[in-house]
């Protein structure tokens, strides 16, 4: 970690502050890790936006008060870990023995709180469409979220992403358009087949990270844009930190793949996207005045932007493997670790804040990703980090 405090927020500095989760099932306390540390600093956002395990975390941070927020995500994460809730901190063999014992629990009798397995009849007359039902994450998220709240315009914009079953439409249900109930955050993370679509008005609902696991996108195109610093918390690493060794971290370095590189692409395309509408608006300001009332240059002056975007990647990277099941290990001592992770990471982001250098007039968009560079550039990485963890008793966590 990076001794010393965050530097204050200059004035100057007034882009808007959105925040982005990913989706990832138990990995998701990263993200609740994040926000605790967002949410002491002169960046608490304005917008949040998720997928998945993703939209259940934004959901209970737009839907209650600023001093509620944290209470909130440590009641549902304790919940829903609470059959583990005895269960030591541990290293090397007895820490893998946990993992898979938790994942093997979670499969077989579910996670209270938040889904439970269908009763498995295994005959050709069976219409389940589920492996699981997920009744008991709408009780939970209406006794956690304040609905009301985010649907009269609190403080804090709600979007969740999700894919219309028949069309393969991706849909985003935005508090700002619409009415949000538990229904549209249930549906950003029904992923089949283990959990069941939702119906709203009529239509079907599943996962949204079936088509896109960031909810980056719309967050930077949506108009009328602004220019914001964005925090975009992912679950799943590019850059792996240890070679697989056993089939098992084989599939989880192949899980890993296969997310982030979605997740690059996208962040990576609307940098692009973004430096051409900046540059569009740059190349028309340099127009003569007759070239500039044409129609091809007002149909090209369209597509340009005078926002500047900051993008800062939080991304989870984990000390040690943890194995192919280790978005759905859900034990308490690793859902400990995984939030404070989140938490030291993002204090040591907060404390290098390198948006605040001056944006260069060429760019519409700048990516930070300060924990991987201190990762590729500082050996001792490992030992900073372990000391920015606040021990969970020092916190009430």
């Amino acid at each position: 970690m990076i001794e010393g405090t965050a530097p204050a927020r200059p004035v100057s500095y007034d882009k808007k502050v959105g925040l982005v989760l990913q989706g990832g099932g138990a990995l998701g306390s990263y993200q609740a890790g994040v926000y605790e540390a967002l949410a002491s600093s002169d960046y608490a956002p304005d917008w949040v936006a998720g997928i998945s395990i993703g939209a259940i975390n934004a959901a209970i941070i737009a839907g209650n008060a600023p001093k509620d927020r944290l209470d909130r995500l440590r009641s549902f994460w304790e919940e829903i870990t609470a059959p583990t809730r005895l269960w030591p901190q541990s290293t090397g063999a007895l820490a893998t023995w946990q993992r898979w014992t938790s994942a093997a629990m979670a499969i077989a009798f579910g996670q209270p709180g938040f889904f439970n397995p269908q009763p498995q009849t295994w005959v050709p007359s069976d219409e389940r469409v589920s492996f699981y039902s997920t009744s008991a994450l709408r009780g939970t998220l209406e006794r956690l979220v304040d609905f009301d709240r985010i649907n009269a315009g609190g403080e804090v914009r709600l979007s969740v992403g999700a894919v219309d079953v028949e069309t393969g439409d991706f849909t985003y249900f935005d508090s700002r358009e619409m009415a949000i109930s538990a229904s549209h955050v249930m549906a950003s993370g029904a992923l089949p087949p283990g959990f069941p679509p939702i119906e709203i008005e009529g239509k079907l609902y599943w996962d949204g990270g079936l088509f896109s696991n960031t909810p980056l996108q719309y967050m930077v195109d949506y108009y009328p844009r602004r220019s914001r610093v964005i925090f975009q918390v992912d679950l799943f690493p590019a850059h792996a930190r240890h070679r697989p060794i056993n089939l098992d971290e084989v599939y989880e370095r192949e899980k890993d793949i296969r997310y982030s590189s979605r997740t690059r692409l996208a962040t990576n395309t609307l940098r692009d996207r973004h430096d051409i509408r900046h540059a569009i608006n740059e190349l028309h300001n340099l127009l003569p005045p007759e070239i500039a009332r044409t129609e091809q240059a007002k149909r090209l002056y369209e597509h340009g932007c005078v926002t500047t975007l900051d993008i800062v990647q939080l991304i989870y990277r984990p000390d040690d493997p943890q194995g192919s099941l280790k978005d759905f290990e859900f034990s308490r001592p690793t859902m400990d670790l995984r939030w404070q992770q989140g938490l030291a990471d993002a204090r040591t982001t907060l404390q290098a804040s390198p948006w605040l250098a001056p944006m260069p007039s060429e760019l519409g968009v700048r990516v930070f990703d300060v924990v991987h560079d201190i990762l590729v550039g500082t050996s001792t990485f490992a030992e900073k980090r372990v000391s920015a963890r606040v021990p969970a008793n020092a916190t009430g966590q």
